[in-house]
């Protein structure tokens, strides 16, 4: 199966939610993100809504990156490059729908990508310009991030990974 996306839309990455309904596209160029229902028998796509993953009135140039559900299926995330944030999601687990709830900024420059920990607690940001993974600590209520001090120094850091073995 194949589905298209909006001219110049520039996809990017896909994330599924955990219940397997949805799928969350994030377009480079246009930096939005397409919500759409999956249909697991025929792998069609079919899409729900489109929505910016900048804050309303910003008008400068920017390149999405990352996108990333929670397990719980509650919320999502997705960098803005350029923008040097970090845009908060809530999901409608029944219709898949997303609304943005915030932006939090990545405690650097040009954030590449993003990893949960096993445990949904944590959010952690790889910003290639600036050279550092930052933490963040999720709020379970909102989703919104606050950053717990700590963060690692690395050179064009570009991923997150965590091992469970």
């Amino acid at each position: 199966a194949t589905v298209g996306t909006a001219a110049g839309a520039g996809p990017r990455h896909l994330a599924f939610h955990p219940n397997g309904r949805f799928a969350y596209l994030l377009n480079e160029l246009n930096s939005t993100m397409t919500v759409f229902e999956y249909d697991a028998a025929t792998g069609g796509l079919s899409e729900i809504e489109t929505l910016a993953t900048l804050p309303a009135g910003y008008d400068g140039d920017n390149y999405a990156a990352d996108v990333k559900v929670l397990s719980t299926g509650d919320f999502l995330y997705t960098t803005n490059r350029i923008h040097d944030s970090i845009a908060v999601f809530a999901i409608d687990a029944g219709t898949g729908r997303a609304t943005l709830v915030g932006h939090a900024g990545c405690g650097g420059s040009w954030p590449w990508n993003l990893g949960i920990d096993p445990s949904g607690r944590f959010l952690l940001s790889a910003n290639f310009e600036s050279g550092n993974v930052v933490v963040f600590e999720i709020d379970r209520a909102t989703g919104m991030l606050k950053q717990t001090g700590h963060e690692a120094a690395v050179a064009h850091a570009v991923n997150v990974a965590f091992w469970v073995g």
